[in-house]
C-alpha cells in the first residue's frame, strides 16, 4: 500500500477533535481552497514542502523516531521498533507511545488496521543517511545484473537459481538473517573484516568512494571480497560510493545495538522565583524596549538614516540613532528589524524613511504598539540582534537578511523550553535553558558568536520582556498561544499607558515617568534635547534647543502655555527666563540669499558680527550700518553664527522669515497586491479582489471533510469536461497538466484571490528553483508574478510548474 493510501484510511478513521488535532498542527494543509475530500487532504500533508514545515516544529525524540523508521523502513511493527530503540521497559514504551502519539497527530507516522507504523514519503529523504546507514539491500539490488547476483551466490556458497528474480529472493534472505551474515563475515580476511566494520558504523563520506573498472578498485582485494558476496554494492555504473545494505550494517552492530532515542527532556537545576517578581522584571523591560523603540522609530523620523551603497543601514548611523535615542546597538538593531519587516520602515531613495504606518502606529497606546513588534519579532526568520558575521565582519541593519529557519526556531524552542517548567521555578540564568532549547527544537542553531548556545536568542527574549528572571512571563505564553488579542491584552496588564504630563525642574529638565504619549514625546523633542529613555525619560532644555523650536515657528507664547499645560502648574524660574532670553534674541538677524546678506535693526549688533574674530571665514563687510554681505551661502552664515552664541533667521526671497521646520521624510507605502487577471475561453479578462485569505477555522473544515464523499474528481489531463471550482483552474489545468488535483486548486485560488503562493519551477537549462510569487496574472500559457527570489517582475510558463504550495 502506498503513503497516500494509508493515510487516507487513518485520516477517515479519525473523530472530529483527533481530524481537527492534525489540521491544528499542519495549517498550511488547511489553507483555501480547502481540501475537499481526505484524499486531497492526505496528498496536501504529504507534499515535501508541507512535510519540511513540519519537521522542525518536532522535538528530538520525535525526530530521532522518524528518523529510525527512515533508515528501518516501514512497515514496522511498534514493537519491532522498541527494541530498535531500547524502549523495552514500561515507562520507556508508554514514552514512546506518547512520541508515536504526537508523529500521528502530525500526520508524519501512523498505525494501519494491523498496527503497522507507516512513514510520510517524503521523510525517507529528509536524512541523508539516517542513523548513519544507507538503502535497504532490495532497493540496491535494483541495479545489480542476474549475473551479478549469480557472482553473490556462488562466493556465498549458496547454488545461483535460474531466474534473477530467484536469485534476488535468494540473496535477500540469506542477508536478511544476521547470524548468517556474522557468520560469513567472522571468516572474512583481516582487512575486509575491518573495513565492513568501518562502514557498519556510518555511510561512506565523500571521501570513501570505491571507484570501479581503474586499476586502482581493481588492486583492493579487502574491497572486492565485500563487493563479491553483497555485503558492499556498487551502483549500476560503478562510478561513486560503494553502500553497504541496511541488514548488512545492522548484523555487524550486533543484537545490542540500539538506535538513539531521549524521550526525557535534560534536566536543569532550578530555582525558586515568584511570579509576581517575574511579572514585575517582565513589565520593566517590555516597558523599557517600547520607550527605546519609540525613540528610534522617532529619531528616524526626524532624521531619515542615510542607506549604504551595498544596502543597509551602517554602523556610523547606527551610533548616530542610538545616541539620539539614548539606546544600546542591540535595541536599535531589534527595532530597526523588526519596523522594516512590518512596513513601519521603507526604502526611500538612499535613505530609510518611516512610512505612513508610522504615524498610525505612534498615534497608538504603549501596549498597542509594543503588542505589534512583539508580534513581528516572534515571527522573524533572523537574529535582529546580530551585528556581526560568521567571519567576524560588521553586519549592517536592515539589508536583507537571508531567512534563517534555525534563528527562527531558536526563539520558538527557547520559549517552548521555558514553558514546561512549573509554575513558580525558574533557571538561575536565562541561557542555562541551552541544552533545553536543543531538545525542544533540534533544528534551532545559536548565533555565530553566541558564548553559550542560543545567548543572542535569551537576550533578545529578556529585552522584550518575554523571558524574565530565568521563567517564561506572561508576554511569552501569550506569543505561543499565537492569539494577537491574549497579546495585546498582556501588553495592556504589564505596560502602563501613555503619560501627557511631566516634571519641569529647576535644573531646566523635563522628566516623564513611564511611557510618553507621541505628542508629549515630539512636543518635547522639538523644544530639548532628550538625554535618557526607558522606563523614564529625561530632556534638558538649553538656548540651543529653544531656537531650533523658534525657527522650526513655534511662538514663545506657545511654547509657554503648551509647558505649562503639560506640567500643570507654572513653569520654573529659569525655565521662563530661558524662554523669555531665546525670544528676545531670535530674529535680531536676519540672512536672506544673495551670497548673501546679513541685516537687522541694530547697527551695534552688526558692527559686532563684522570685527568678530570667529567668523572671519564668512569674509563679512559691512556695506551700511544695518547691512553685511558675505562670502559664503546662507546656510554656512547661518550655522557659523549660530556656532558663536547668535541667533539668527533666516529670510525668504521676498522678505519674510523663512520658519525651518522641515515635513517629516515618509517612504512610500508598500504597494498592496496587483489585482489578479484571468482569460475566460473567449479571451476577455475578468478581475477579482486580490485579497489574502486565512486559514479557516479547522473544526469548520473538519465538519466539511467528515461529511464529504470518499474522493474527489480528479483532473482529466485531456479536458474531457471532468468539473473544475472555477474557469481559471479549469484554464490552469489545462496548460499546466503535470500538475496535481490539489495543486491546481491551489494555483488557480491564488491567481483569483491575488494570494502569495510558493513553487517549485523547472527552468528550460532543467534546473529547479522553489520561488515564491504574488501578484499573479494569468496570460495563458503564461503566468506573470512579481518573483521574491528575484525581487521583480517574471513570466513563468505553466507547463514547468511543478508544485504548488501556500507562502
Amino acid at each position: 500500500m502506498t503513503s497516500r493510501s494509508t493515510l487516507t484510511a487513518r485520516l477517515r478513521g479519525l473523530d472530529a477533535p483527533q481530524l481537527a488535532r492534525v489540521l491544528g498542527r499542519r495549517k498550511d494543509a488547511a489553507v483555501p481552497p480547502e481540501p475537499r475530500s481526505m484524499e486531497e487532504l492526505s496528498e496536501r500533508l504529504l507534499r515535501p514542502g508541507s512535510v519540511a514545515l513540519a519537521l522542525p516544529q518536532l522535538p528530538l525524540p520525535c525526530l530521532q523516531v522518524a528518523e529510525a523508521l527512515a533508515a528501518l523502513g516501514t512497515p514496522m511493527s511498534c514493537s519491532a521498533l522498541a527494541r530498535r530503540l531500547g524502549a523495552t521497559t514500561a515507562t520507556a514504551a508508554r514514552e514512546l507511545d506518547g512520541v508515536l502519539e504526537a508523529l500521528a497527530d502530525h500526520a508524519l507516522v501512523w498505525p494501519d488496521s494491523d498496527g503497522r507504523l507507516h512513514l510520510a514519503a517524503p521523510l525517507r529523504q529528509a536524512w541523508e543517511t539516517p542513523l548513519g546507514l544507507d538503502a535497504p539491500l532490495e532497493e540496491l539490488l535494483e541495479g545489480v545484473t542476474s549475473e551479478e547476483l549469480r557472482g553473490m551466490l556462488a562466493a556465498l556458497g549458496i547454488k545461483p537459481p535460474g531466474t534473477r528474480q530467484q536469485r534476488t529472493a535468494a540473496v535477500l534472505e540469506h542477508h536478511g538473517d544476521p547470524q548468517r551474515v556474522a557468520s560469513v563475515i567472522a571468516k572474512a580476511p583481516s582487512g575486509a573484516r575491518q573495513l565492513l566494520a568501518r562502514r557498519a558504523k556510518s555511510a561512506p563520506r565523500e571521501t570513501e568512494f570505491i571507484m570501479f573498472g581503474t586499476p586502482e578498485a581493481a588492486s583492493r582485494p579487502d574491497e572486492r571480497w565485500a563487493l563479491d558476496r553483497g555485503f558492499l554494492i556498487r551502483n549500476r555504473h560503478g562510478y561513486g560510493p560503494a553502500h553497504m545494505p541496511v541488514e548488512v550494517a545492522l548484523a555487524l552492530r550486533g543484537p545490542d545495538w540500539h538506535a538513539p532515542f531521549a524521550p526525557v527532556p535534560p534536566a536543569l537545576e532550578l530555582v525558586s522565583v515568584p511570579a509576581v517578581e517575574v511579572d514585575r522584571e517582565a513589565a520593566a523591560a517590555a516597558t523599557a524596549f517600547a520607550a527605546h523603540a519609540a525613540s528610534v522609530l522617532s529619531a528616524c523620523s526626524a532624521a531619515p538614516p542615510a542607506r549604504l551603497k551595498s544596502g543597509g543601514i551602517g554602523a556610523r548611523e547606527l551610533a548616530r540613532i542610538g545616541k539620539a535615542a539614548q539606546a544600546d546597538d542591540a535595541v536599535v538593531r531589534i527595532t530597526l528589524e523588526i519596523a522594516y519587516s512590518a512596513g513601519v520602515l521603507a526604502a526611500d531613495g538612499n535613505r530609510v524613511a518611516p512610512t505612513a504606518a508610522y504615524d498610525t502606529w505612534a498615534a497608538q497606546e504603549p501596549a498597542a504598539r509594543f503588542a505589534e513588534l512583539l508580534h513581528t519579532w516572534w515571527n522573524l526568520q533572523f537574529t535582529p540582534s546580530q551585528a556581526r558575521d560568521e567571519d567576524n565582519k560588521a553586519l549592517p541593519a536592515v539589508a536583507g537578511a537571508p531567512p534563517c529557519g534555525g534563528c527562527l526556531q531558536a526563539r520558538r524552542g527557547l520559549l517552548a523550553a521555558a514553558a514546561t517548567l512549573a509554575e513558580g521555578q525558574g533557571v538561575k540564568a536565562a541561557t542555562d535553558l541551552g541544552p533545553l532549547v536543543a531538545w525542544h527544537r533540534p533544528f534551532a542553531h545559536p548565533s555565530f558568536h553566541d558564548e553559550t548556545p542560543f545567548a543572542a536568542a535569551v537576550r533578545e527574549a529578556e529585552l522584550m520582556g518575554v523571558i524574565a528572571r530565568g521563567a517564561l512571563s506572561p508576554l511569552g505564553a501569550a506569543l505561543m498561544a499565537g492569539d494577537t488579542e491574549e497579546l495585546t491584552a498582556a501588553c495592556r496588564l504589564l505596560l502602563p499607558e501613555a503619560t501627557d504630563t511631566a516634571r519641569l525642574g529647576g535644573d531646566l529638565t523635563a522628566v516623564v515617568t513611564g511611557t510618553p504619549s507621541a505628542r508629549l514625546a515630539e512636543f518635547l523633542d522639538a523644544i530639548a534635547d532628550r538625554e535618557i529613555s526607558g522606563t523614564a525619560s529625561l530632556w534638558r532644555f538649553s538656548a540651543d534647543s529653544m531656537r531650533r523650536a523658534l525657527d522650526a515657528g513655534h511662538a514663545p507664547d506657545e511654547i509657554s502655555v503648551e509647558l505649562t499645560a503639560i506640567a500643570d502648574g507654572a513653569l520654573p524660574q529659569p525655565l521662563s527666563y530661558l524662554i523669555a532670553d531665546a525670544a528676545r534674541r531670535h530674529g535680531h538677524v536676519r540672512v536672506a540669499p544673495a551670497a548673501c546678506v546679513i541685516h537687522g535693526d541694530e547697527p551695534a549688533l552688526l558692527a559686532e558680527l563684522a570685527a568678530h574674530r570667529g567668523l572671519s571665514a564668512l569674509g563679512l563687510r559691512q556695506l551700511a550700518p544695518t547691512v553685511l554681505v558675505s562670502d559664503s551661502p546662507p546656510d554656512k552664515t547661518l550655522a557659523a553664527l549660530r556656532d558663536q552664541g547668535y541667533a539668527p533667521v533666516a529670510e525668504a526671497p521676498d522678505g519674510t522669515v523663512r520658519i525651518e521646520k522641515v515635513p517629516p521624510r515618509r517612504a512610500a507605502a508598500v504597494p498592496a497586491p496587483r489585482k489578479a487577471a484571468t482569460k475566460a475561453g473567449t479571451g476577455r479578462s475578468t478581475y477579482r479582489a486580490a485579497e489574502a485569505s486565512a486559514v479557516a477555522d479547522s473544526y469548520a473544515v473538519v465538519a466539511r471533510l467528515l461529511t464529504a464523499p470518499p474522493t474527489a474528481p480528479e483532473p482529466d489531463p485531456f479536458g474531457t469536461g471532468v468539473p473544475f471550482g472555477t474557469d481559471t483552474e479549469e484554464i490552469v489545468a489545462g496548460y499546466a497538466k503535470q500538475l496535481t488535483y490539489t495543486d491546481v486548486r491551489q494555483l488557480g485560488h491564488a491567481i483569483d484571490t491575488g494570494m502569495a503562493i510558493t513553487v517549485e519551477y523547472v527552468a528550460a537549462s532543467g534546473s529547479r528553483t522553489v520561488r515564491t510569487l504574488s501578484r499573479l496574472q494569468l496570460d495563458p500559457p503564461h503566468l506573470e508574478a512579481w518573483c521574491h527570489l528575484r525581487d521583480a517582475e517574471r513570466v513563468f510558463t505553466l507547463s514547468r510548474i511543478h508544485c504548488v504550495m501556500p507562502a
